[in-house]
């Protein structure tokens, strides 16, 4: 095979089992796009940020979420502005500071805590990145790591920035200097029209680095890969498995480079070459091209800022040995040529096949594998249900054009309508009248609650009904919602089976698309947001609780069952709660949803009062629970534990 039939082949491969298709990657950041929009309010807009953000989601990933201040500007020029009394105004200094970074000087401001954020040079308040950054530190994200706020774990980066909406002098060359077909002046435009950010990290070294601040093109950057062909796409792709699971798995190089150095490599090149040259036909021979332009980088100690090229990225950044290392181990690679990257797991089942096909249908069920195994999905549930973002999501669905846009804009509202329905339904001390009104509020919240998930769906209504004592009409829904619980359903993160894809296969070919399919094909767990709207007997005091679907409905039955003193179907639906349990059936194995299950048979055990059985269960329970000592406390019925 000439190395055109390669490309080929490792085109479809990549789309069919790692980044997946055009198709699929426009979706992901189509959601992405809502996502970000619907979770903006009256103080911040919310960005979704690196790879992710662009729609390319490949294994070692995180999440990187920008939070950008609203009632903070940054100008370059200060004086041409009219002032706002409820703005807080800085201005741009950057005589004393490198290419790229900058001081902030306060101009006014109507909030005191901005003040004391700022540390004096000269008789000047500037903007403290290091106080900034702490004083957004929380019990969640307690870890400052370079200019985001993280968890202990390090999944998630959350970076609190700052707006400047024009654009900035240091960066005005980048307007005339390429004279090549991309980016085009569309592109350029939008990007200078969404001005820049500033992120609160200083110039390692500098003489005042805790109060410098870092000008951040993530936006415009996100614009540049959006007009990426998907060979461009792919490429990064290439580039970022070389560097995650080959280059930074020797221990000598890890930690040297980063995928940002890569990404400008490729806006780099992207720049020098025709967009035509980008095609499947090419893809090995721009991998080549940017892996050589790497190992050219490095050598020479030379990677300029795609925006500000006088910033040397590589600048006492790697030297010496490390610089000895990196290049040794680049070479060594680069002999293999674009075989090199058979290095990783990940390509490492890669066939060479002359027989490929060029039909988008071809890769849908994949498309669709590759949505549920991202964390796209789970990202997207982390939308704060606030009437604000519901009325936003109606307005989308009224006045949007694009189809596909409605269809995302109608799961969010679903997916919304559980938390909407849990806020309003903690409200106690209303007359009766009011509280007719509340309950077919809460019924209509939870009826649309269903368009995204039918088992967890059903499932919340019952719950609803239980809680309003309808204990017949509770029965009637849990028995249907756990008549959906079949093989072919599937969690978020979970790989698709020959079984599952037949009802995926169905729902597709009526031309129903990946997100309108996810209402029959998923089955989520039960989520609550507030202590309150968890069954009593549980006697649970933790705000956010999640528990299988199956354990619930079967807990849920046996609880029906046991104010109706209905005493066989109390031990039927314990049994059942047993089986699914011990079968771990449509439960994810890991210890915070396995407790929770036997702290719900636990309960059920003592409840009829088997205090041994229920003992065993809790004993489990608190096992699982070990790592997670904030959870035992939570748990106020293992507390009694040591009396049984």
């Amino acid at each position: 095979m000439d190395t055109k039939d390669v490309s080929l082949s490792l085109y479809h491969y990549m789309c069919k089992t790692i980044v997946g298709t055009e198709h699929y990657v426009k979706t992901i950041r189509l959601m992405n796009s809502v996502c970000d929009h619907l979770s903006c309010d009256n103080s911040t807009v919310y960005i979704t940020s690196g790879s992710f953000g662009e729609g390319l989601q490949i294994r070692g990933s995180d999440l990187d979420v920008m939070f950008v201040l609203k009632y903070i500007e940054v100008h370059d020029n200060i004086t041409s502005i009219a002032f706002n009394p409820k703005t807080t105004y800085f201005s741009l200094m950057t005589e004393d500071t490198k290419p790229c970074y900058a001081m902030l000087r306060l101009k006014s401001s109507p909030c005191p805590i901005v003040r004391q954020l700022c540390g004096n040079v000269r008789g000047d308040a500037y903007l403290s990145n290091e106080l900034f950054n702490k004083y957004f530190l929380t019990e969640n994200s307690p870890v400052v790591h370079g200019p985001c706020i993280s968890d202990k774990q390090g999944t998630t980066d959350i970076a609190y920035c700052l707006r400047s909406i024009n654009w900035v002098t240091s960066a005005s060359q980048w307007i005339i200097r390429s004279n090549n077909s991309w980016p085009n002046e569309n592109t350029k435009q939008m990007i200078i029209n969404h001005g820049l950010l500033f992120v609160p990290i200083g110039s390692k070294g500098s003489p005042h680095e805790k109060l410098e601040w870092r000008m951040s093109f993530s936006v415009g950057e996100k614009f540049l890969t959006y007009t990426f062909s998907h060979t461009q796409l792919l490429c990064y792709a290439m580039m970022k498995i070389l560097l995650k699971d080959i280059i930074n798995t020797d221990s000598r190089c890890s930690d040297l480079l980063c995928s940002y150095y890569l990404k400008t490599i490729l806006f780099w090149i992207s720049e020098e070459l025709h967009p035509s040259s980008w095609t499947p036909g090419n893809l090995i021979k721009c991998f080549m091209r940017c892996f050589h332009r790497l190992i050219y980088c490095i050598e020479y100690s030379v990677c300029p800022h795609y925006f500000i090229p006088e910033n040397n990225l590589f600048e006492n950044k790697i030297e010496g040995l490390d610089r000895d290392n990196l290049i040794d181990t680049l070479r060594v690679l680069f002999s293999y040529g674009w075989r090199c990257i058979f290095f990783s797991q990940q390509i490492s089942h890669f066939v060479l096949s002359c027989n490929v096909k060029n039909d988008q249908s071809f890769f849908r069920y994949d498309d669709f594998n590759i949505l549920l195994e991202s964390s796209v999905l789970g990202h997207v549930m982390t939308l704060i249900g606030s009437p604000h973002n519901f009325n936003r999501a109606v307005h989308n669905i009224l006045f949007c054009l694009s189809r596909k846009s409605k269809y995302i804009n109608a799961y969010f509202i679903s997916a919304m309508c559980n938390r909407l329905y849990q806020a309003l339904y903690m409200r106690s001390k209303i007359s009766n009248k009011q509280k007719y009104n509340e309950y077919n509020h809460c019924l209509g919240y939870l009826l649309m609650n269903i368009n995204h998930d039918i088992v967890s769906g059903w499932l919340m209504v019952a719950s609803f009904l239980y809680k309003a004592k309808q204990y017949k009409k509770s029965l009637t829904v849990i028995e249907y919602a756990l008549s959906k619980c079949t093989l072919e359903k599937i969690f978020y993160g979970t790989k698709l089976s020959v079984a599952q894809l037949r009802p995926i296969e169905c729902h597709l070919i009526q031309k129903q698309g990946c997100v309108r399919s996810l209402k029959f094909v998923m089955a989520d767990y039960i989520v609550f947001g507030t202590c309150q709207f968890i069954p009593m007997e549980l006697l649970m005091s933790i705000k956010l609780c999640e528990i299988p679907p199956v354990v619930y409905g079967h807990f849920l039955s046996f609880l029906c069952h046991y104010h109706l003193n209905n005493v066989r179907e109390c031990g039927n639906s314990l049994r059942d709660l047993q089986t699914t349990i011990f079968k771990n059936y449509f439960m994810r194995n890991e210890p915070i949803s396995q407790s929770i299950s036997y702290y719900c048979l636990g309960t059920a055990h003592q409840l009829i009062g088997d205090h041994v059985s229920a003992k065993q269960a809790f004993n489990v329970t608190l096992e699982l629970l070990q790592p997670y000592p904030y959870y035992i406390k939570q748990f106020k019925r293992l507390s009694l534990v040591a009396s049984m």
